[in-house]
């Protein structure tokens, strides 16, 4: 209310009076340390001169926004600044074509699509009605950037188009209940029309088609090849299925019609060890990141299971990590990675060989 009058008095030439009111007030001088000013991690550099650079780290919608214009600066000062939405208990990320970054935040039971480059900002929600999104956990896109949720309370995958409009929830049985017991990590498959999902309490991944019928089950309880104790995040990467398995304390890899092909990880909390395996994606010389939430890190292995490297310790400074969860690599090798407890996502870029280089074996 008191903006809405404020705006009125100035786009009437009355605003000089409260610009004067502005200078007397304490707020008005005050200085504020821009988050954009505070140094980040220096670079790692890894061997041949590859190296991973940190970018930046975003918590909210006024990040997106930007620095307002002059006179809603003004507006803020006497009035307040409007409420920001941010980040609670982020979880899962995916980035679109557009460059466009989806979390889910299961803290404030909906989606975040953080638009930097318009700059926009949306919320997702649905708090009410047969279809209510509950615990929103892991997200993944499929070809047309439509956007699958799997929801771990509700039992259901929620499907938005690319602006976030609802279209439907697989897995929604007729009494209103889900599906699922606890549907976690979820995989698009555009080119075979197929999704991939995670029932963690089941130690199964169900393989669907767009229109959510169960196609095939995959894998059963156990620690062998193929059997699964918690499985959670899933992604696609060629022709292989990566889940990260994680009361076994390892990554397993399936073709695309289920067959076990390879593993790796053992338990342990030093690194190259896995304690609480989370995300896990591919860069573009198919080494696999993957996040541990109790050490606060992300390791990076070969497709052998050798350690090459490692990012990020326990702590509350940019390159540091409080119960990270999700990760993401874009096409540029981008690496985007969800750290929970400090409710923000920091974005890391890993430089690699030139093509040509690699294709020398350097």
């Amino acid at each position: 209310m008191v903006q809405s009058i404020l705006a009125r008095e100035m786009r009437a030439g009355r605003g000089i009076a409260c610009f004067v009111l502005l200078l007397l007030t304490p707020a008005w001088a005050a200085k504020k340390t821009d988050p954009a000013s505070v140094p980040g991690p220096p670079d790692l550099l890894l061997e041949g001169g590859r190296k991973l650079s940190f970018e930046s780290a975003f918590s909210s919608e006024k990040e997106v926004l930007g620095k307002p214009k002059f006179w809603t600066r003004v507006l803020n000062v006497v009035a307040g600044e409007p409420d920001y939405r941010t980040m609670m208990r982020p979880y899962s990320i995916a980035v679109d074509s557009h460059g466009r970054a989806i979390v889910t935040d299961p803290g404030a039971a909906g989606v975040h699509i953080f638009d930097f480059e318009h700059p926009k900002y949306k919320f997702i929600a649905r708090w009410e009605g047969r279809d209510a999104m509950l615990a929103p956990q892991c997200v993944a896109l499929d070809a047309q950037d439509n956007i699958y949720v799997t929801d771990s309370e509700s039992g259901k995958i929620f499907v938005f188009d690319g602006n976030g409009k609802f279209r439907h929830a697989l897995g929604s049985l007729k009494g209103g209940e889900g599906y699922f017991k606890r549907p976690t990590g979820i995989a698009i498959d555009s080119a075979q029309q197929r999704i991939y999902v995670t029932d963690t309490l089941r130690d199964q991944i169900y393989m669907l088609d767009m229109q959510g019928h169960v196609m095939q089950v995959i894998g059963k309880h156990g620690g062998g090849k193929g059997e699964f104790y918690y499985p959670t995040e899933l992604h696609l990467d060629g022709e292989n299925l990566l889940v990260v398995d994680a009361m076994n304390f390892r990554v397993q890899w399936f073709g695309r019609k289920g067959d076990p092909e390879g593993m790796m990880g053992q338990i342990g909390d030093a690194p190259g060890q896995m304690f609480r395996p989370k995300g896990v994606a591919v860069d573009s010389e198919n080494h696999l990141y993957v996040v541990d939430g109790l050490s606060g890190m992300v390791q990076v292995f070969d497709r052998e299971g050798r350690l090459l490297y490692y990012f990020g310790k326990r702590g509350v400074g940019l390159g540091e990590f409080q119960l990270p969860a999700g990760v993401f690599i874009d096409h540029d090798d981008r690496v985007y990675v969800v750290d929970s407890f400090n409710r923000r996502v920091q974005v890391f870029h890993y430089y690699g060989l030139p093509k040509q280089a690699r294709g020398a074996g350097q």
